[in-house]
């Protein structure tokens, strides 16, 4: 049959941008096809999230999240600086509140240094001189954190890669032919020799319409922030994280400045009723269904759950979510808190409930899937993107 293209990548968020842009720099000549559903680019993950560029330091030596951190922090400044793209280094504050958390963080100062990252580890005095309002009794300086606008940067990508981009046509079908792949959209067919699964919140979907079982499924988890009321911004010069408990698969609330100078408090995670539900209002009977449908579902919520359930007090009420806060901010009042848009994390859980904590990969004939792409994925984007177009140029090579 004829081709429109060699790859065509499903979605439109950053980590399918930076792959167009990984395979126009190792085959300048060859054609590509970008397939995004919605009217516009990095609409879901790309474009709701904080905006930090990770510095790698949670990550574990050897997993390809720390690999690709520390690699990827380093290449997007240095891109965001090439292409005239906002970015600050900011660094940013871990902080022990207490001292149940002060082996953690000594633990985290030493996996700093294994990354090579510039680390000191600070006393309250210490901390004064980064954050005077923030409280602790001990912290860790990370100074090569920082903040830039990950949608421009994914804007970017699509405008280098010189890729064919087609928005507002969800994928319905993919059919394996003798010598390649017919993609079926709402809007037109595309003819391929090589189809890429950057779907994101959807990736176990497109994996199963390929006929490839992905062996997880997408859990939809909503993080939920506030901002903080302009004259409460000079609370927090940067960005203040708390120590990560092991226990609980999430973050935690922390504080990020970000480049228009406004201050995010956030976020929590609770389960959202929709892959794309960023609101309790959003309802997908659908997606419902794939959830509580899972094994995994039911194993994960058996193992978290008394965390999730403080998870969801804050979500549902102000007050728990402002006592929160003030862990780290002490002189954050209810009244300083206004709501800010929220994000969804498509989260890959097994069937027996454990949650994909590094990046996957799988691949078919012809077929090259990302299961999972948690945080750091937009500060990783340029070498995950080199390593998704590694896998696409193989698959294509194979025939």
């Amino acid at each position: 049959m004829g081709f429109d293209c060699e790859v065509a990548v499903v979605g439109g968020g950053i980590v399918g941008l930076s792959t167009a842009y990984a395979l126009s720099l190792a085959d300048p000549g060859l054609r590509v096809i970008v397939l995004e559903k919605e009217p516009a680019l990095a609409a879901h993950q790309t474009g709701r999230n904080s905006g930090v560029v990770h510095s790698g330091l949670y990550y574990r030596p050897g997993s390809l999240k720390a690999r690709f951190a520390v690699e990827g922090g380093r290449e997007l400044a240095e891109f965001c600086r090439e292409q005239g793209l906002p970015y600050q280094a900011t660094g940013k504050l871990v902080v022990a509140t207490d001292s149940a958390e002060l082996p953690r963080l000594h633990a985290l100062a030493q996996r700093g240094r294994e990354h090579g990252l510039p680390v000191r580890e600070l006393g309250p005095a210490g901390m004064a001189e980064y954050e005077p309002r923030v409280a602790g009794i001990a912290a860790l300086h990370v100074g090569s954190t920082g903040i830039c606008d990950y949608p421009a940067v994914a804007e970017a990508y699509a405008k280098l890669s010189g890729a064919q981009v087609r928005t507002g046509g969800a994928v319905t079908g993919i059919a394996r032919r003798a010598d390649g792949v017919t993609v079926a959209t709402t809007l037109a067919e595309v003819r391929t020799r090589v189809v890429v699964n950057c779907a994101g919140l959807h990736s176990d979907r497109i994996a199963l319409l390929a006929g490839d079982e992905p062996g997880v499924r997408i859990v939809p988890f909503r993080g939920e922030y506030y901002e903080l009321a302009p004259e409460a911004r000079k609370l927090v010069r940067g960005l203040v994280y708390p120590v990560p408990d092991p226990a609980f698969p999430f973050l935690g609330v922390h504080l990020t400045r970000d480049l228009h100078g406004g201050v995010h408090a956030g976020p929590n995670a609770v389960p959202a009723l929709a892959r794309e539900g960023y609101d309790w209002r959003t309802v997908s009977p659908r997606d419902l269904a794939g959830t509580l449908g899972w094994s995994g579902s039911w194993r994960l919520g058996a193992r978290h759950w008394r965390s999730e359930t403080a998870e969801l007090r804050r979500s549902l009420s102000k007050r728990a979510f402002t006592a929160g806060v003030r862990r780290l901010l002490p002189d954050c009042a209810e009244r300083d808190l206004v709501p800010a848009a929220a994000g969804v994390r498509a989260q890959a859980v097994a069937r027996d409930g454990s949650l994909l904590d590094d990046f996957a990969f799988a691949e078919a004939p012809r077929t090259v899937h990302v299961l999972n792409a948690p945080s750091p994925a937009a500060t990783a984007s340029l070498p995950i993107g080199r390593e998704v177009a590694r896998r696409a140029l193989a698959a294509l090579a194979a025939g």
